[in-house]
């Protein structure tokens, strides 16, 4: 099984920047597809970004020109970098494998831990 362990999450202000990391044991990472996904309180869980294996990206309209998603397969690592944060990306952040569509919200793997995004001056 899969594990996932996100890090890199904080308190930041309005307009400040993060980079998030995502750790992924099993050596079939290069072969999938990779999401980030985020969750704010009171809020169902939505996907912000997507790399798949030939490394095309697809993001979320809120955080589209924001946000970069990037991965290395040698490290077994998706990134995102997170600029000009907003208050509303305040959110528990995951990665995971998606299934099927996007839009689906179905994904492969035990949900990790998460890191915590804050943006409050």
């Amino acid at each position: 099984q899969v594990q996932l362990v996100e890090s890199g999450g904080g308190l930041v202000q309005p307009g400040g920047s993060l980079r998030l990391s995502c750790a992924a044991s099993g050596s079939l990472f290069s072969r999938v597809n990779m999401a980030w996904y985020r969750q704010a309180p009171g809020k169902q869980r939505e996907y912000v970004a997507v790399v798949f294996i030939g490394g095309t990206t697809i993001y979320a309209d809120s955080v589209k020109g924001r946000f970069t998603i990037s991965r290395d397969n040698a490290k077994n690592t998706v990134d995102l970098q997170m600029n000009n944060l907003k208050p509303e990306d305040t959110a528990v952040y995951y990665c995971n494998r998606p299934v099927g569509t996007i839009a689906s919200m179905q994904v492969s793997y035990s949900w990790g831990q998460g890191t915590h995004v804050t943006v409050s001056s």
